[in-house]
């Protein structure tokens, strides 16, 4: 037998008797059937309710929302006090809680326009980022903790010079591989030397030298970082006198501006070296005649300017990850986070520079 009754009387819908989550489904019926044309006004009347236990109230509370979001003027009066506390504690006697309504599709072109006043914006960050570093590296000079500088550079650059290699062995060795029946074609086996030899120094070792760096150690100083920020180590560092940027995101700087180079240049080394073995196997060439034809080929300014590169991509890897660091805010979700952007701001970043310094060097006739 139902304990509960719900009757319509004009503006009001009336609720009596007992009215627990058992009864939920009947009773959302009810109310459906009930509400169907709500009109100017309607009102949940509980003058006569011996209970009404939280599920129904919050059933009632939602059903109020949605009649005011539709125009309809509604309100849960006539409650008793034990029942009025319920009904205040979901929030039924105050203005609702109305949802959003759905946002309206975003165009192609304007997600675009989005993406790249953020690429905009994050691009400023960073160069207010290296103007704070620039001015702390004055101002706060007494304070850059340059002793942790040795341990930064071993995790950065001794620690990731295996993985350097294998991948630089790697990339010349498929970079000559791919060119040697084009070059058998044409009799000039000897010219692999000068394909591995110039896009390794150039181009090749220093990129992915920086994409190395960037996966490893500008993941790793956001995410140090991000955490002492949500641990609240970098506030103790402030309250102790320490400028975060000096003890924390200079030696990091410094470290990354030595070793990438350092790893570019053992890349050159790993890159022609891949190059040489298959000019050995697949084309006959001799280790002698491949050095030869690569000192004859290769300048200093070949090498120096990749070089320059990974002194700069050392740079923005570090600006980056120590920014994205120290702005994380919340919980390990937030860490997270702040990893992944690294990562990503570092990729693009790597690209845009390469691009700058290739146009550059190419303009300078270098």
């Amino acid at each position: 037998m139902s304990t509960w009754q719900i009757v319509r009387s004009d503006d009001r819908l009336e609720l009596t008797g007992e009215l627990r989550i058992l009864d939920a489904a009947p009773i959302w019926r009810r109310l459906g059937e009930l509400v169907e044309r709500p009109g100017a006004r309607l009102d949940f009347d509980l003058h006569d309710a011996r209970l009404v236990d939280g599920a129904i109230m919050a059933l009632l509370v939602d059903l109020r929302a949605s009649l005011i979001a539709h125009g309809t003027s509604s309100a849960i009066v006539g409650a008793p006090a034990r029942i009025q506390t319920l009904v205040h504690l979901y929030r039924g006697d105050g203005p609702p809680r109305l949802v959003a309504p759905p946002r309206a599709p975003v165009s192609l072109l304007a997600r675009l326009g989005d993406g790249v006043i953020h690429a905009a914006r994050q691009l400023r960050s960073v160069i207010v980022f290296a103007g704070q570093l620039a001015g702390a590296l004055v101002a706060d000079v007494r304070h850059i903790n340059w002793r942790a500088l040795p341990g930064l550079i071993t995790r950065a650059g001794t620690d990731g010079i295996p993985v350097v290699l294998l991948l630089d062995f790697l990339v010349g060795f498929v970079m000559a591989y791919q060119s040697t029946r084009q070059l058998q074609i044409y009799g000039v086996k000897l010219y692999v030397a000068d394909v591995v030899g110039l896009s390794v120094t150039r181009e090749l070792a220093p990129l992915m030298t920086a994409i190395i760096v960037a996966g490893r150690s500008g993941a790793a100083y956001a995410a140090e970082l991000g955490t002492m920020c949500v641990s609240e180590e970098v506030d103790a560092l402030r309250t102790m006198g320490f400028s975060p940027v000096a003890y924390l995101v200079a030696p990091r700087a410094a470290a990354l501006a030595i070793a990438a180079p350092v790893l570019t240049l053992l890349g050159d080394v790993a890159g022609v070296s891949g190059g040489l073995v298959v000019g050995m196997v697949s084309l006959g060439v001799s280790p002698h005649a491949y050095v030869n034809e690569l000192r004859t080929l290769l300048e200093v300014s070949d090498v120096w300017t990749g070089l320059a590169k990974s002194a700069a991509f050392g740079l923005a890897i570090a600006l980056i990850s120590c920014r994205q660091g120290l702005a994380t805010r919340g919980s390990a979700s937030a860490v997270g986070r702040s990893t992944t952007a690294t990562v990503v701001a570092c990729l693009f970043a790597i690209v845009v520079i390469d691009t700058l310094f290739t146009v550059a060097f190419r303009e300078l006739g270098v």
